[in-house]
Order: structure tokens, then C-alpha cells, then sequence
């Protein structure tokens, strides 16, 4: 995606699943890489983010879980695929992580905040519910983001999978896209 904003052909980007910034972080396998967001922060379009997924880590199978986390709750996705929750320690990295790209931003920027939870495995009686990990990482990102008229975050009360929450995604794009775009 970076490299095709950087192209040009990308003039607007709804950035939901943020993912591998928590394998970034805490050592998955689908790492995000130090410049994730950059090309779309310095090429001042319309930009909307949330946290999709990043409550996970990702491995591949069950087996190649490194030893420290062997005692985490893990969730086998399917047999290649296993999850980790990330914990409210990691979580708060990950919001100054996200923060400290988002702060070097010349283009405006929207965060939506799913307060109902950040995946699928994230919500009430789901393997990896944990409202206080949520919280934590949603408090660290309002207090560490510089937020302007320009750059903002939008708590919700709604889960990112909710169809009022992408209805929310699609009309802040649409007013950054009127105003920036």
C-alpha cells in the first residue's frame, strides 16, 4: 500500500487493520517494519486509521510459538496460523509506537477508536476479550497523539466488526476526502 501511495496512485487511504504493528512490537511473524505509515503520513492525503487486530500477535503453528510466550493465551487459528493476545504492557507500546508515527504526520488523520473491542477474538465472550487491555492501549494513544483541528481521535462504543463502526470509517473519510482530498 506504502509503495502505492508513494506512487501517487492512491489519493485517500482508510487504514483499518493495523495488525502487524503489534508483531512489529512484540516479535510476530508479519512484522509491519519500522516505516509502516510513513509514505502515507508525508504525502498529505486523506487518512483514516483504527486499530484492527492489534489485541493479536501472530505465529505459525502451535509449535513455532517462541518459549516466552508458551504461557500466554494463545488461540490456534487453524494448524498454521496461531494467535497470541497481546497484554496491556505490550499494548501501551504499541499506542506510543502508533502515536510516534501518527505525531510526524503532514497530512490530516482520523483515528476511530473501536471501544467495543479491536478483532473478531476481541469482544465479549470471545477467546480473547480483555477490556482492560483495550483500554490501556486506547488511554496511552490519547495521551501520547498531538491532536489538531486536522488530526483527531473519535472514541466509539461500538466493536471495529460493526456495521455502524465501518459506516463511521466511510463518512470521516468522505468529509477528509471533501476537505483534503
Amino acid at each position: 500500500m506504502e509503495q502505492l501511495v508513494e506512487s501517487g496512485l492512491i489519493g485517500g487511504v482508510l487504514d483499518i487493520t493495523t495488525t502487524e504493528v503489534a508483531d512489529e512490537i512484540v516479535g510476530g511473524v508479519f512484522p509491519a517494519g519500522p516505516k509502516r505509515f510513513e509514505k502515507l503520513l508525508e504525502r498529505r492525503i486523506p487518512l483514516v486509521l483504527s486499530l484492527g487486530a492489534v489485541d493479536m500477535v501472530n505465529f505459525g503453528s502451535i509449535e513455532t510459538v517462541p518459549p516466552q510466550f508458551k504461557n500466554r493465551r494463545l488461540y490456534k487459528h487453524n494448524a498454521q496460523v496461531t494467535l497470541m493476545r497481546t497484554t496491556v504492557e505490550e499494548n501501551i507500546l504499541i499506542a506510543r509506537w502508533i502515536a510516534g508515527k501518527l505525531n510526524t504526520a503532514h497530512s490530516p488523520w482520523d483515528l476511530l477508536l473501536p471501544l467495543g473491542g479491536v478483532s473478531m477474538l476481541d469482544a465479549p465472550g470471545q477467546p480473547f476479550w480483555d477490556p482492560t487491555a483495550d483500554q490501556a492501549l486506547f488511554e496511552e494513544l490519547e495521551r501520547c497523539l498531538q491532536v489538531s483541528e486536522s488530526r483527531k481521535v473519535h472514541r466509539l462504543p461500538l466493536h471495529i466488526n460493526d456495521p455502524l463502526f465501518a459506516e463511521e470509517l466511510c463518512n470521516t473519510f468522505l468529509a477528509q476526502w471533501r476537505k483534503h482530498g
